[in-house]
């Protein structure tokens, strides 16, 4: 899923990984929760994930960046389907839209490309 490691570098104490994990969880809890807080919860554990979106394309809409954590997360097609309380069909269709936005290409694994940002 996210990266283990802090965004200072590779070392992180017992305690620091607990809280990550604490945090991590509660991400996940409010995506599955479809919750208005999940954003602003990611926000302030990944500020660095937003920067380089923005980087990207910094014309997003706040419900355009909410659906990049959901791939962020890794969540399904299906699972995102789920949470949010649309059609799997409507969400494929939402990350054709995101790709082009993004300038990802159609042959790239789009789970693979949030993971490198």
């Amino acid at each position: 899923m996210m990266n283990k490691y802090n965004e200072n570098g590779p070392t992180l104490n017992a305690e620091n990984y607990n809280t990550k994990t604490a945090v991590d969880e509660e991400i996940i809890r409010l995506a599955k929760e479809n919750s208005p807080r999940l954003l602003s919860k990611f926000k302030s554990a990944y500020p660095k994930f937003f920067e380089k979106l923005a980087a990207i394309n910094a014309n997003l809409q706040n419900s355009e960046i909410i659906f990049c954590i959901y791939l962020k997360l890794r969540l399904s097609t299906k699972e995102v389907a789920t949470y949010t309380f649309v059609t799997p069909k409507a969400i494929q269709n939402r990350k054709n839209r995101l790709r082009k936005k993004l300038n990802i290409s159609s042959d790239t694994d789009i789970y693979k490309w949030f993971d490198q940002i």
